[in-house]
């Protein structure tokens, strides 16, 4: 295994501008929880919550993690609910899998890394969790690109930002 990645938090002033923007209440946390993987043989580094929350069926709550990534060039991180949650209450991420790309660390949010999860439940489970708790879990895959790829904008923006120019 190779050492491509580090986690890092946002600024205090970043997170709380996002806090406000998600519509969460009270203050954003001081004591977040970088990933990290739970074995040795894990492959996927878990995401924890920021806060507590309850999801009836079909509810969907915004969450800002805190959290951002600088990879080395060539990896993206993917995004994607843990696996236990998507089994026992259909938990998505609202956008299937998240791409983080490796020059989103330098995006004007700081590339801050944010969670928007559904409770698909068929079952009229409720999902509640509690601050701290793992809910996504992110992967790191190397990437190539074609012979004939010609891209050269430098990215600013933050999410969907890359196809506006």
């Amino acid at each position: 295994m190779q050492s491509i990645a580090r986690f890092y938090r946002v600024s205090a002033a970043q997170f709380a501008a996002d806090w406000r923007a998600a519509g969460l209440k009270g203050d954003p946390p001081d004591d977040i929880r970088l990933p990290a993987r739970g074995t040795a043989g894990s492959a996927g580094y878990d995401f924890f919550s920021p806060a507590d929350f309850t999801l009836a069926p079909g509810e969907t709550i915004l969450l800002p993690t805190g959290v951002r990534v600088r990879m080395d060039e060539g990896w993206v991180l993917l995004l994607m609910p843990r696996s236990s949650l998507g089994f026992k209450y259909r938990l998505q991420l609202n956008n299937t899998v998240g791409v983080i790309d490796q020059d989103y660390f330098g995006a004007k949010n700081e590339g801050h890394i944010h969670m928007k999860l559904t409770n698909d439940s068929r079952e009229g489970k409720t999902l509640v969790v509690r601050a701290g708790e793992a809910v996504m879990q992110g992967l790191f895959v190397p990437f190539g690109i074609t012979e004939d790829d010609e891209a050269a904008e430098k990215r600013t923006g933050g999410m969907g930002s890359t196809d506006k120019r």
